[in-house]
Order: C-alpha cells, then structure tokens, then sequence
C-alpha cells in the first residue's frame, strides 16, 4: 500500500500486472517513502504516457453485474460513492477509499480522523469508466488505519444532486457479513479495470507494518490486484452491493512487513500468503451513520475505532 506510483508503473510495464501489490500511488502530499512527480516535469510525462500505455494493457472487460458506474478515481488512489441502505437522496452524498489514501497521509496505529475540513477532488466515472464530472469534498467524515483501513469523505454535494446531473447511482453497503466462497469484483477507478476472483476466506488479524486490521476479507489468487487500487469497492457479483473496501497485498512474501501484510490466528500463529491480496469489511459501516448521513460512533452496533 505504499509504493510510488512511478515504481508501480515501471513495475507494469517492465513486468506485467502481477508484479505489484494491491497498493495506494501515493502523490506528494501523502506521508509515504516515495513522493509521485510534481505536474510540469519531464517526469510527469513519461509517468503519464506510462499510465495511458498500461491503462490500455490492463484494460479488461466487467462482468455482466458489476460495472463502473458510481466509482471515483482519487490522485493516488481509487474509491466510490457510497450510501447506507436507508440513506435519503437529499443527503450529503460519501465517497469511501483507504485510510492510508488520505491527503494527510498514513494515520498512527490508533489515530481516528473524524471531520476534518477537506477539499479534495474526485473523477466521477459512468458504466463504461469513462470520468464523467468532478467532485469535491467538503470534509473526511471518518479515517484510520486501526482494526480497519477505511476513509470517508462528505461531499459537497447530494445524492439526488449526483443522479441529476450525471444519472449515476451511489453503491450500495451490504449489511451481511461476506461469506466464503461468494464471487466478488473489485473495481478500480484509478485503473478502470476489474479484478474477479471469489472471498477465499478471513484474516483474524492482518498485520502490516505498525498496523493490524481485524476480520480482513482474503481474495482468490485471481484477484491481483495492483498499486492504485487502493480503496476500490469489492462488490458482490450477484448484488451489485459493498461489502468491502480493496486495501493491501504480500508483495515479497516477507512475514508482517510493509507491502508484505501476515495473517495472525486466534492462536498467535502467523501465515505468509506471498502474492495474496487483501480487503477490509464494511458490514458494519451503516451502523454507525444516522440521519442526513451524519457520523455517530456511539450508536447502537457501531464498532469502528473512536478517536
């Protein structure tokens, strides 16, 4: 979740799009090793012939059920436009992605972000992936990299707002816990490019670095996901619905490390899974967001970290 977007498309281009991780791009605001090239520069331009000539290679084509439609693409990362189960078109409308996506880069172990001013961008794509209209940000709702790896921003926008000028639908949280064996999609807005695969099983704990995140989905091989799909949504091929957030993968299959996340059991045990990829439920997300889509981490059923 941390390479450069440079390193991740020397990477693609050099070796195909196995070769990289399911990780964020970071750009130069994120607090991160590597910093992306400021715009203007001879480096911009060959990163961004880089990005056209893989977004050509890696283009495929979605399923039948699932498509592009209410994805965003972030400066550094991907995400979606979201909405509770009972969320009215008239509320602010939320955009979901990773919390090591920030603008403020990665939270400590422990950190919580709740409504902190923001005006960050987002593309708005259509069914097809093709960026649609732009929008902003008005605050990040929530954000942490503890037990989860999970950011909401507010937008200054509705739902209703959204559907009128661009007929794009939000996503949808599922509120049931994903189950093995369930065919997903994770869709990426950055990229625009899917990656099907099914939910091979969960991570009791997820350690990665400094950060441990609980009940982590864990994708089929098939889903090798790469740098730049951070924080895209994992849908559910049947239901078109949420149930998770793309956030992390084991690049070198080292054990713990950053880029190298080791499953921990009930028992302490440790499991490296070189080349396996990684997601963050979202189940529970509804619970803890009431009326005009407002943060309440006291609420009945919510679990997400407090600050």
């Amino acid at each position: 979740m941390r390479k450069p977007l440079a390193a991740a498309l020397f990477a693609l281009v050099i070796t195909g799009a196995g070769a990289a991780p399911a990780v964020a791009a970071p750009d130069a605001s994120a607090a991160s090793p590597g910093k992306s090239a400021q715009s203007g520069t001879a480096v911009t331009d060959v990163v961004d012939s880089a990005t056209s000539l893989v977004n050509g290679v890696l283009a495929g084509p979605s399923i039948q059920a699932v498509n592009f439609a209410g994805t965003v693409s972030l400066s550094n990362c991907s995400g979606s436009v979201v909405r509770m189960p009972d969320s009215e078109d008239n509320d602010p409308a939320l955009v979901m992605t990773n919390g090591h996506c920030l603008e403020s880069g990665f939270p400590e172990p422990g950190e919580v972000v709740v409504d902190q001013a923001s005006t960050r961008t987002f593309g708005l794509l259509n069914s097809a992936g093709t960026r649609v209209g732009t929008l902003r940000a008005s605050k990040i709702a929530y954000g942490t990299m503890t037990d989860t790896d999970m950011a909401l921003y507010q937008l200054t926008t509705t739902y209703a707002q959204i559907k009128s000028s661009y007929g794009i639908d939000a996503l949808v949280y599922d509120t049931a816990h994903p189950t093995a064996g369930t065919p997903i999609t994770v869709v990426s807005g950055y990229w625009k490019r899917t990656y099907s695969c099914s939910v091979d099983g969960f991570a009791y704990r997820l350690k990665e670095g400094d950060w441990t995140w609980k009940d982590s989905i864990r994708y089929t091989s098939a889903c090798n996901t790469i740098g730049g799909t951070s924080g895209s949504p994992v849908l559910n091929n049947a239901t078109g619905k949420v149930v998770g957030v793309n956030n992390t993968g084991n690049e070198d299959g080292e054990s713990c490390t950053v880029n190298n996340p080791c499953e921990v059991d009930a028992n302490g045990t440790v499991t490296v899974r070189q080349g396996i990829n990684y997601a963050q439920e979202t189940w529970h997300v509804p619970s803890c967001f009431g009326v005009d889509n407002k943060l309440d981490l006291d609420a009945d059923g919510c679990v997400l970290p407090k600050p």
